[in-house]
């Protein structure tokens, strides 16, 4: 966005140049940046060159004074729209183009195209406009579609038929979702949804600055710095390799038994699995979702579900945030599954696999976010008695289903836990660069494309 705003002023010359700053940017960021602006150009090749549309520098506003009685107690509402804003010469065409890396199946909210095109119909400074558009555009390929095209007459009226609502239920909003996006929060040290674990991830902060870490993070930043800090850019993976078939066999086996596990009635499962059992959205091969299959029908002899009394002990595809504010880190886990045994939570990860024997690396070592369940589970950061509180790995494979146990509060397993924790965060904490590390993982990264030290990758 900022080497689109430096184009429409006419300057040229690298990305950095265009943030107008002299830090450099890391090698994946400029070359998706390249490859964003050469779409840009091919979705509107006329444009911002052209003399029938110019950017607008000022960012279009509409404004709103209620009246007495404001449920929210505002003075004024302000609403603004993010993306390119074009007007043509004479000022009678608004234009938003909305960047996005593809085209998704499907319309975007009623309710968000509406609330943009009464800012377009009616925000200053400007004339008002005798017709709006919105376009979304793809930064893959190129693409476009319009999304509103009218008068401001019936932008008006497509905010009132489900704009307004979506806004005031955005302001009625009352939930909290701790998350990544906690990092950037202003008021991280007053929520009541954060809860604080000093000293888990077992470092110290040296005032960096913060941010958010997952033992994915850590695993893949161990296999490839740059890859980690691609992949966190949210720079578009090949789907290649994003959805290799075993990948997608895992997730949607994962899916089915989230929508088991959280029916509500906390049934265990059964060998009764149906033929259509694949979640809409994955798609599989015959020979993986008969595979598939075979597998859910061996959880059942291991299915937590037997040990649960109601919906309310179970928590499928858990997310567990914590603040460790020592390390200045949002620390993000995702258990498979968290349910409660008399009053104690235990912690299940379940795995699949094609082959028969598992490797002979230890557990904690193999799938290091068992760790992690081994530090928060003996720290008490799950709650509930600690009595038979347990990390669980249940791996499935085709001749039938492994169930290992780990204890916690185990003297050794806690020291390993907090080895490898400590290992995969350390280098993570203090490293500015993530430079590349070429080889054989390159062939199955998803973000070779971008990766100048990588071979060459075709596809996306």
């Amino acid at each position: 966005m900022a080497a689109l705003d430096a184009r429409g002023r006419g300057a040229g010359g690298p990305p950095e140049a265009a943030l107008g700053t002299e830090r450099r940017l890391h090698d994946g960021l400029r070359q998706w940046s390249a490859h964003g602006l050469a779409s840009y150009r091919e979705a509107f090749p006329a444009d911002p060159d052209g003399a029938s549309l110019h950017e607008d520098v000022e960012p279009w506003i509409y404004r709103h004074r209620p009246r007495d009685g404001d449920p929210w107690q505002a003075r004024e509402y302000r609403l603004t729209v993010w993306g390119r804003r074009l007007r043509s010469t004479d000022g009678k065409l608004r234009e938003l183009r909305l960047p996005a890396t593809r085209l998704r199946a499907g319309e975007p909210p009623a309710g968000f195209v509406a609330a943009a095109a009464l800012v377009l119909a009616e925000g200053g400074p400007g004339p008002a406009p005798e017709r709006v558009r919105i376009v979304e555009f793809a930064l893959l390929g190129g693409a476009s579609r319009t999304l509103f095209d009218g008068t401001p007459e019936e932008a008006r009226a497509l905010y009132r038929a489900g704009g307004r609502a979506a806004l005031a239920s955005v302001l009625d909003g009352q939930e909290y979702r701790p998350g990544s996006s906690c990092v950037e929060c202003p008021f991280l040290a007053v929520c009541p949804a954060l809860r604080r674990a000093p000293g888990l991830l077992g470092v110290g902060s040296d005032g960096r600055p913060r941010r958010s870490w997952s033992v994915t993070n850590g695993r893949t930043y161990r296999a490839c710095p740059a890859r980690d800090h691609m992949r966190r850019l949210h720079l578009p993976a090949l789907d290649a390799v994003e959805h290799d078939p075993t990948a997608e066999r895992g997730r949607a086996l994962h899916a089915y038994l989230a929508r088991c596990h959280g029916s509500g009635s906390a049934r265990p499962c059964t060998v009764e699995v149906p033929e259509s059992w694949v979640p809409p959205g994955y798609d599989l091969s015959a020979g993986e979702r008969e595979l598939g299959a075979r597998l859910l029908r061996h959880h059942a002899a291991v299915c937590p579900l037997r040990l649960t009394r109601d919906g309310s002990d179970v928590r499928p595809e858990a997310r567990v945030v914590r603040h460790d504010s020592a390390a200045d880190v949002i620390v993000i886990a995702a258990p498979d599954l968290l349910y409660r045994d008399a009053g104690s939570w235990v912690w299940r990860e379940t795995k699949t696999s094609s082959r028969r024997r598992a490797s002979n690396l230890p557990l904690l070592e193999q799938y290091p976010q068992l760790a992690l369940a081994t530090l928060m589970s003996v720290r008490g950061d799950l709650g509930g008695a600690p009595d038979r509180a347990r990390i669980e790995l249940e791996v499935l494979r085709p001749d039938g289903a492994d169930l290992e146990v780990i204890d916690p509060f185990a003297a050794e397993t806690r020291a390993a836990a907090e080895r490898i924790v400590r290992e995969l965060v350390q280098g993570w904490l203090q490293d500015d660069q993530y430079p590349a590390n070429p080889g054989r993982g390159c062939a199955r990264c998803e973000m070779s494309r971008w990766c100048s030290k990588s071979a060459p990758r075709q596809g996306v």
